[in-house]
């Protein structure tokens, strides 16, 4: 951007970097200025660092921010080689680290490029008995089984999925490019080979009724993914679901998407379904997938054979019920 007579001008795009090896490695700014002890994640083995081996993802979701406004829809990615080279720098540098997440939009899309490094990351011990260190990425729900083992043969151990309905018709709607039935076998393929789900979901995307939560609710029970994120469809400005809410009328009020105190607004609204009803069952979505015996069990025994995990649990549950009543403020 720029200033021409007080008003600001768009420049020319500037031309994407192709050669991602020619970015530095963030890792050595983690050493200097990150304290790791005090980041946590719910789905991710503490303490861990993230970072990004690649830019850009070919998924057309009409949501989603970063690739229709700054990395684009074609996926570059580091060679194998450079991503192992900062591997190796935070195995010696930052030894407190359990867990490398990579970032990378989804990076199982690549599946020639994740297989190669799974491989190199098991040759540095990745995925042997007693290998401390674990990683995980993001994956869209369509990885194919092979793939998925060569990446759990390598190590990994945890899949952040965007499964975001459990109706076909909005996932056509907002472009997601996958269809139920084969996020089912990918889900089934990931849990019997051992790996790690945190699944992510959506309310309120183009096409919401109350009938299509109620089945993207069941829909969650059925896969039972490890843990969940629910989140409120958001029109981020520079989005194609922006343009829709704008050309639809579909906006709440303003265009907020947060409170003052940071809790998410339920933004968009349509003539069959509100948005205060939106709000109200994200917090019914939560309470009736974890509040179900098979999972209440489920976490009890994990925290019963892992102290580490044990804290986990505990400051998550601290900090749930806490997100529940801050909702509660904020509705």
């Amino acid at each position: 951007m720029a200033r021409a007579d007080g008003t600001i001008v768009r420049n020319k795009d500037r031309a994407q970097i192709e050669d991602m090896d020619v970015l530095p490695m963030v890792s050595p700014i983690y050493k200097r200025d990150l304290d790791t002890s005090k980041y946590y994640g719910g789905y991710q083995r503490h303490p861990y660092v993230s970072f990004y081996t690649g830019r850009g993802c070919k998924s057309r979701c009409t949501f989603c921010l970063w690739p229709q406004t700054i990395s684009g829809h074609r996926y570059r990615h580091r060679s194998v080689p450079k991503v192992i080279e900062e591997v190796k720098y935070i195995l010696a540098e930052m030894p407190e680290v359990n867990e490398i997440f990579f970032d990378d939009d989804t990076l199982a899309d690549a599946h020639d490029f994740v297989v190669e490094l799974s491989g190199e990351l098991r040759k540095l011990g990745f995925g042997t008995p007693g290998f401390r260190v674990t990683w995980g990425c993001n994956a869209k729900a369509n990885v194919p089984q092979p793939v998925l083992k060569a990446m759990k043969e390598g190590g990994c151990r945890v899949l952040l999925v965007g499964y975001e309905s459990g109706n076909q018709q909005i996932l056509h709607n907002i472009k997601k490019g996958l269809r139920t039935d084969v996020a089912r076998q990918f889900t089934k393929d990931a849990h019997a080979l051992g790996l790690t789900i945190h699944g992510t979901f959506i309310l309120g995307l183009p096409g919401e009724t109350l009938e299509t939560i109620e089945e993207t609710i069941n829909y969650a029970k059925e896969i039972n993914p490890h843990t969940i994120q629910v989140s409120l469809a958001a029109p981020y400005p520079g989005t194609f679901l922006y343009k829709q809410a704008t050309e639809n009328g579909w906006f709440d009020s303003s265009h907020d998407l947060l409170t003052d105190g940071g809790n998410q607004i339920a933004q968009l609204s349509y003539p069959h379904l509100s948005s205060a009803v939106i709000f109200e069952k994200v917090e019914e979505f939560y309470k009736r997938f974890y509040f179900r015996p098979s999972k209440i069990w489920e976490i009890v025994r994990e925290m019963l054979t892992d102290w580490d995990m044990m804290k986990r649990r505990l400051r998550e549950g601290v900090e749930f019920f806490d997100f529940l009543r801050r909702r509660k403020e904020a509705a």
